[in-house]
């Protein structure tokens, strides 16, 4: 084909921006399970990845993963055209088809970015952003690009061996969720995890989230038919069923042992079915799609719980839902998969139509990325885990990341410390002054000052430092209260004397004990 073909570009440059709303469909996915605090970090998780691996994508990494083969081995390309896409021409066509270098390199690199923003669902509420993003950097060159070419590029060692991958089962979900659980094991855990409860900050975000996966995941596996074709339509198909399936089947079984469905565990159905058919989009019916959606559901929400009864922090699932949903559906396509649905004229098949050697190419394939991606993940981590290290201090954690490393908050909202109480606070004695202060309380948990100031607002008669205080503080967030019209010294001497154990700091002065020092 020397001209490209109008549909299969529309159709391309279509799935490429429905890949590219999956970003943002993780980052509120993500974001919705982890704690208030934590909510813009997790979301810029995904979100820099978008421009990390984007540079990154257009500038080696295409060249890695389809250049041509280097040494005839099938392990890595290269092609100097291809940096920059500085040898490229808007007519020049990726082989074989009618779509040009440029959209099959835009195409692709969709996939590049959502990959290593998969593996921070492992990490999520404990790390340094910058050394996340030198994970994600390193990653997408060391891990993914490999990877990519070993089964995507007609040169390809598994490719060669004819391994199914249709959209990404190994490349994509196996590689994440393997190197999800390396990081998850080799960095610290969560304080208190899995003691204490982590309360999702926004269910509605993760529905939300998993429905834009949804949408976004018809590009993802119906645009890698690489044209607007009767396997494109296939594909298409395959991943609602599945995704539909693995939504009620999730929420079936946390129906019959938990006695409720959450929005959450049907959010996670659906991505684990769609992960699940990710590998066979093009290879099977759609009365395959449903075992394929269910089981994987299935496998998937017992996996979950196992590695929370392990003491494995894979903090946001990404492991027992990428990495054990991609292996399985990896393998269940090689089961499942014939050579009639992708080519009608085709004779014989897979292991559907009497071909059993399929399985174990399957599982080679996922063995490989297994064998490969780990090892490489655990020394990346291991390197930027040198030094102030990969994660935040306890205190930082408990401060929350999004003010820790982002110096701002997801939700600007007013905290109402007494929403839990039936008994309302006394209003205040005088209405408020210009002057305000900003007095925070350290070495003390959010938890404990909730609670403790909860106490004194709801008692009879409340100690006389607390009633001094209480009309002129005007807002609690977090561990800081907003003070306003009163002497900051007096105001911080109240305070010492409520919660004797800690220290009360103005901004970056420390207010007491110096106080308490001055008046002795």
């Amino acid at each position: 084909m020397t001209h490209a073909n109008p549909a299969d570009v529309s159709w391309l440059l279509a799935s490429s921006a429905l890949v590219l709303l999956m970003v943002p469909g993780l980052a509120l996915f993500y974001a919705g399970m982890v704690r208030a605090k934590n909510v813009l970090s997790t979301m810029m998780h995904s979100m820099v990845a978008l421009a990390i691996i984007g540079v990154e994508w257009v500038t080696v990494g295409y060249a890695l993963a389809f250049g041509d083969d280097v040494g005839g081995l099938g392990l890595i390309g290269w092609s100097s055209d291809f940096v920059l896409l500085s040898g490229v021409t808007p007519e020049q066509l990726w082989p074989g088809t009618g779509i040009p270098v440029y959209v099959h390199a835009m195409f692709q690199g969709m996939f590049a970015i959502i990959t290593p923003a998969l593996i921070s669902g492992a990490l999520a509420e404990r790390v340094r952003f910058p050394r996340y993003c030198a994970f994600v950097a390193a990653w997408g060159l060391l891990v993914y690009a490999p990877i990519a070419h070993w089964v995507w590029h007609p040169q390809g060692w598994l490719f060669q061996l004819d391994a199914l991958d249709f959209a990404g089962g190994t490349v994509v979900h196996v590689a994440a969720g393997a190197s999800a659980l390396v990081a998850a094991l080799l960095l610290r855990r969560r304080g208190g995890f899995p003691e204490r409860p982590v309360h999702p900050s926004s269910a509605a975000n993760t529905l939300f989230g998993a429905g834009l996966l949804w949408f976004g995941w018809f590009g993802f596996n119906g645009g890698s038919a690489l044209a607007a074709s009767t396997s494109a339509g296939l594909a298409f198909t395959v991943t609602h069923v599945a995704a539909a399936t693995g939504g009620l089947a999730w929420g079936l079984v946390e129906w019959r042992r938990h006695g409720k469905p959450t929005a959450i565990g049907f959010a996670s159905g659906a991505v684990a079915g769609l992960v699940g058919i990710t590998p066979a989009a093009g290879f099977v019916s759609p009365a395959s799609a449903v075992l394929i959606g269910a089981l994987t559901a299935l496998v998937c929400f017992f996996a979950v719980h196992a590695m929370t009864r392990l003491g494995v922090d894979d903090s946001l699932d990404a492991f027992g839902i990428h990495g054990v949903g991609g292996a399985f559906g990896a393998v269940l396509t090689g089961v499942l998969a014939s050579k009639a649905m992708y080519d009608p004229s085709a004779a014989g098949g897979w292991l559907f139509d009497g071909n059993g050697a399929q399985v174990g190419v399957q599982v080679l394939g996922v063995v490989a990325t297994v064998a490969f991606a780990a090892p490489l993940t655990a020394a990346l981590v291991k390197l930027l885990d040198v030094g102030q290290g990969f994660t935040v201090s306890l205190r930082e954690e408990e401060q929350g990341l999004d003010i820790s490393e982002h110096g701002e908050r997801a939700y600007d909202l007013v905290a109402d410390v007494v929403t839990a109480l039936d008994v309302e606070p006394r209003t205040a004695e005088r209405p408020p002054a210009v002057v305000t202060h900003l007095l925070t309380l350290d070495d003390t948990s959010e938890a404990e000052l909730s609670r403790r100031w909860l106490a004194l607002c709801s008692e009879a008669e409340p100690p006389a430092a607390f009633s001094a205080l209480y009309p002129h503080v005007a807002r609690l967030e977090g561990r800081t209260l907003r003070v306003v019209g009163a002497d900051v010294d007096v105001a911080s001497a109240h305070l010492a004397a409520l919660f004797p154990s800690a220290v009360v700091r103005r901004g970056n002065s420390i207010v007491h004990p110096l106080v308490q020092d001055k008046a002795a």
